[in-house]
């Protein structure tokens, strides 16, 4: 990548932005912005031109790329057992796409600097009180209190440390021996054992183990080749707090290229990507992999000029779109966005987020996501792919491997009065490791079909 035209890393500050945090102290969060970019790059230029290059086969369809994590990380609960069984429930969810699909698994989180969080109003107000609307960990505090939610500069430090912690042990989780696929057995959490897919999971390990000690027979062990062993892992935020942004963009000594080194993906929200916007600005001149929420009101031409100042050499793996519809509008704005990228020749990867799109309010008053509207989204993502021809490559979620109860219904069945039974979570409600698994079984039978069409085709 190039350079972009009449880009600096401030550039983005003579346009609109929308969504920051009002610090009512300017010079002190300039200073914090100031000691940010005299801190270690968190990721490195070549680790997200690896991504690129993964995400370009996503592409081609020949690989398919798994994005999940949490909605926002939180500083209170910031625990290695957390980080783990995240990683652990991508590690089960990418074994099942890839033994369904044939083809390798893209994996990024959404952690390691999920931090910030745009909301649809400035204010919340609880029982006639009205406050500040809480931004993520690194702007305010959740806590519904006036000093609690002032934007406070120095939450960005604490931020940038435990983004370090958090990568430094996923590093350690996928080369370390962890990610061993001989251990394919040893990733499921206690609590899903109660769930209607363990069994077919641990069938699906079995059928790994054999293989595996069918190849280690053949001379073909995690000594001998590497990727038995270990897995690439990437990191992914919304790039939503430019000021914190800037300070961790650094310019690659190899190739003079901008990179955020915050992250090995960021993405622009479906409330930031406006004509003119600052996030579009900042982001168009770093040379990391991007993506792009596409909600109902993404119109087609608006898409194009999007994606042409996103990636105007149309380099394949730099732009993944991920859209966020709603289980009962897919039919109606996919295919219109499909076909224009098409017509235009625009070089994307499609990923599906079925999490935004079908948040409702249950019975409590607690936000929640219907488990059959999440499936009922990703059923029709796949379905208008098949009919365009084109490659649904990925899905998008809001997950943990926690054993919350914050989406209802899936095979463990939690129902409206079952949510608040352990509803965690610091702002939208996310899959727990069970309805994860039994997500990534109903893709994999998408991804199966999709595999078998292609055979067919070409017999």
């Amino acid at each position: 990548m190039q350079n972009a035209h009449n880009w600096t890393p401030e550039s983005w500050r003579a346009h609109e932005a929308r969504q920051l945090p009002t610090y009512p102290d300017l010079v002190a969060s300039a200073a914090v912005e100031a000691e940010i970019k005299s801190y270690p790059p968190l990721v490195f230029a070549g680790e997200a031109r690896d991504l690129t290059a993964q995400l370009a086969q996503v592409e081609a369809g020949k690989a398919f790329l798994l994005q999940g994590g949490d909605c926002a990380e939180s500083f209170a609960e910031f625990h290695p057992d957390y980080i783990r069984d995240t990683f652990r429930v991508l590690l089960q969810m990418a074994v099942v796409l890839t033994f369904a699909s044939k083809m390798p698994v893209v994996k990024v989180g959404r952690m390691a600097g999920q931090f910030a969080k745009p909301r649809s109003g400035d204010f919340e107000e609880i029982d006639g009180v009205s406050l500040p609307s809480y931004r993520g960990d690194n702007v305010n505090d959740i806590a519904f209190t006036p000093e609690a939610r002032i934007p406070n500069p120095q939450r960005m430090l604490r931020g940038y440390l435990q983004s370090a912690a958090t990568l430094n042990l996923l590093r350690a989780f996928a080369s370390g021996g962890y990610a061993n696929l001989h251990q394919v057995h040893k990733w499921n959490l206690d609590f899903t054992g109660r769930s209607l897919w363990a069994e077919q999971y641990k069938a699906l390990a079995d059928r790994i183990g054999e293989a595996l000690d069918f190849m280690e027979a053949c001379g073909i062990s995690p000594e001998t080749v590497p990727q038995l062993k270990g897995t690439s892992f990437f990191t992914s935020h919304e790039a939503l707090l430019l000021g914190y942004e800037q300070a961790m963009t650094r310019q690659d000594s190899l190739t003079g290229d901008w990179y955020d080194t915050s992250a090995h993906m960021l993405w622009i929200g479906d409330r930031t990507r406006f004509p003119g916007s600052a996030h579009v600005e900042f982001l168009r001149g770093v040379g990391n992999p991007l993506g792009l929420k596409c909600g109902p009101s993404t119109e087609p031409d608006d898409l194009i000029r999007l994606i042409d100042t996103l990636n105007p050499g149309n380099i394949s793996g730099r732009l993944t779109l991920i859209t966020r519809f709603g289980h009962d509008k897919v039919e109606a704005h996919l295919p219109r966005l499909i076909r224009a990228v098409q017509k235009e020749g625009r070089r994307v990867v499609w990923s599906c987020d079925p999490m935004h799109g079908n948040t409702i309010k249950a019975a409590g008053g607690l936000k929640t996501r219907p488990f059959d509207r999440i499936l009922a989204e990703v059923k029709s993502f796949f379905a208008v792919h098949r009919a365009e021809g084109t490659h649904a490559g990925g899905i998008h979620i809001e997950m943990t491997g926690q054993n919350v109860t914050e989406c209802t219904g899936g095979a463990i069945a939690i129902t409206d009065e079952g949510l608040a039974d352990r509803y965690q979570t610091q702002c939208d409600p996310r899959l727990n490791a069970s309805q994860s698994l039994e997500l990534a079984f109903l893709i994999a039978e998408a991804l199966k079909a999709e595999h078998d069409a292609n055979e067919a085709r070409a017999a």
